[in-house]
């Protein structure tokens, strides 16, 4: 039989070596054991039955080929829910998180608030607030029927109410809503990122916007305020470079209150602004 330490030294091998492709070895034979990481280190020495060493491999060898790990797991954690993902969604960020933070900090958390998540893929936003806020109504659109099904099965596992529609952004839903969030695609189509790490594994539609990366900011600028209560709130995540470009568009939108956010890589991360009232 295989032992753990053997097993992990494969891996790291055969992921190129480093912090990061030792950390993902752990991370998957950890899942397969169903053991926590610690353990791994705590038992270098325990044996690993054949099966799950071959299963171990096999992941091993689909991640060298540059499969992702959450889709080799068929999981991500994202705030304090473990969603279901696959190649139809974008894999959750944490720096997607700071959105989820900021609506907590900033909206009332009895009031019976209408907030819709655009572009909402696996449910991530959408799933995270209604966790936190069951006075709230939450809605999530997404214009692909494979990710709004993935979105479903998510909150159907977890038994959390979000209401999923199938839209281009907000085509066809009336509102009006306290709060519209999302994390549009907003890298731009030429970016030499787009083939680097998981990227390529990704629905590019979720990713790439346009020459400069705003095009679903401004297709979302384009319907948002008029869903928007009074004094209702947009926040939108965007790339490290382009919080000029958001601000400048929520303003030439009509937005109040404009400002940005920065994540905790220091980098500006979201843009918020509001509906006069």
């Amino acid at each position: 039989m295989s032992r753990v330490a053997r097993l992990l030294a494969e891996a790291r091998r055969a992921l190129g070596g480093g912090a990061e492709a030792a950390g993902e070895a752990e991370l998957l034979l950890a899942r397969i054991l169903q053991r926590d990481r610690s353990w791994l280190f705590a038992w270098p020495e325990a044996e690993v039955a054949p099966d799950d060493a071959a299963r171990y491999r096999d992941w091993v060898a689909r991640r060298a080929a540059g499969e992702p790990v959450a889709h080799i797991l068929g999981e991500r954690d994202f705030w304090t829910l473990r969603l279901q993902v696959n190649r139809h969604t974008l894999i959750p960020r944490p720096e997607t998180e700071h959105l989820v933070e900021w609506a907590l900090q900033r909206l009332p958390a009895e009031a019976p608030l209408r907030v819709i998540d655009l572009g909402t893929g696996s449910g991530a936003i959408a799933l995270a607030l209604a966790a936190e806020r069951p006075a709230w109504r939450i809605f999530a659109s997404d214009r692909s029927a494979a990710a709004l099904a993935v979105a479903r099965a998510n909150a159907a596992r977890l038994s959390l109410p979000v209401h999923l529609l199938q839209a281009d952004w907000l085509a066809g839903i009336a509102g009006p809503f306290e709060l519209i969030v999302s994390n549009p695609p907003y890298v731009a189509e030429n970016d030499p990122h787009l083939a680097r790490g998981d990227l390529p594994r990704e629905p590019r539609s979720a990713l790439a916007a346009g020459r400069n990366g705003l095009d679903a900011v401004r297709r979302i600028l384009a319907q948002a305020p008029r869903r928007l209560t009074p004094g209702g709130w947009l926040l939108l995540e965007h790339g490290h470079d382009q919080a000029p470009a958001c601000r400048a568009l929520m303003e030439a939108a009509g937005l109040v209150e404009v400002a940005s956010g920065r994540d905790l890589a220091g980098h500006w991360r979201f843009t918020h602004g509001r509906q006069p009232a």
